[in-house]
């Protein structure tokens, strides 16, 4: 959405050059019908100067009254600076996406700024493992059909969940090293379990990942039977297992925060 503060004083600058150049008209074929009607008598040329003149006058009083009404009305306040900064990022974001590589070039820099958001903590290795195991599933992702799509769906939803684990394990870690001395041994062990949740939801992602990978191998050639589907099944649930842990901890809230007594 535009401005309302610059679109009004847009406005306003065009009603000002509308009015200054009809106003400008006006008088032009006022002036010469004055001057032409004495000189070669009333006839019919005129009644077209005397009408373009009248008809000149009133468009520029019209606009002049507008002019007036519109600049008697107070001025939308000012946007906020990070309103306006957050609407030029949508706007500049939607013109990307329009292109033809523009999707891919904004996921690949989401990426590059999750992955500099988590530089230098332990989770950054965890994030970097994920990440490269969800770009392959993405590339089998057309060829993971039939008993296999429950995978995919439970791949999504342990994707997000793993990258708000590895953003809250960075969170406390970089919290551990401003704590006090005796808030620091909690919050150790906050960091711990957190940090073994990303290790155990990440390995089984990369075991989703290749069992995905057997199964499509399998998949291409029938005759061979179908135990990458089992085993795919199995990593699925096991992932399945690994998400709705995960989402039951997102829901719990903030595990640093102390019970309620």
């Amino acid at each position: 959405m535009a401005d309302e503060r610059a679109r009004h004083f847009r406005r306003l600058r065009r009603l000002r050059r509308s009015a200054r150049r009809w106003s400008v008209l006006a008088g032009g074929l006022g002036g010469a019908a004055a001057v032409l009607t004495p000189y070669a008598g009333l006839g019919l040329p005129d009644a077209a100067w005397a009408g373009a003149a009248g008809s000149a006058v009133a468009l520029a009083v019209w606009r002049w009254i507008d002019l007036r009404a519109l600049a008697g009305r107070p001025a939308p306040p000012a946007l906020d600076p990070a309103e306006a900064a957050a609407r030029s990022r949508a706007r500049l974001v939607a013109a990307v996406e329009r292109l033809p590589v523009g999707p891919g070039v904004l996921a690949e820099a989401r990426r590059l700024r999750s992955r500099l958001a988590l530089r230098g903590t332990t989770a950054a290795a965890a994030w970097a493992r994920l990440d490269q195991a969800a770009l392959t599933l993405a590339g089998m992702a057309g060829r993971l059909t039939g008993l296999a799509e429950p995978a995919v769906l439970a791949a999504a939803a342990a994707d997000r969940s793993l990258r708000d684990l590895a953003g809250r394990v960075a969170s406390v870690e970089r919290t551990l090293k401003l704590a006090p001395a005796e808030a620091r041994p909690r919050l150790a062990e906050a960091h711990r379990v957190l940090l073994d949740q990303l290790e155990t939801g990440v390995t089984a992602y990369e075991g989703l990942v290749v069992a995905a990978a057997g199964y499509v191998a399998v998949d291409a050639h029938p005759g061979t039977g179908d135990p990458a589907a089992s085993r795919l099944l199995e990593a699925t649930d096991l992932l399945h297992g690994v998400a709705s842990a995960l989402a039951e901890l997102r829901a719990v809230g903030d595990p640093l925060r102390s019970p309620a007594r």
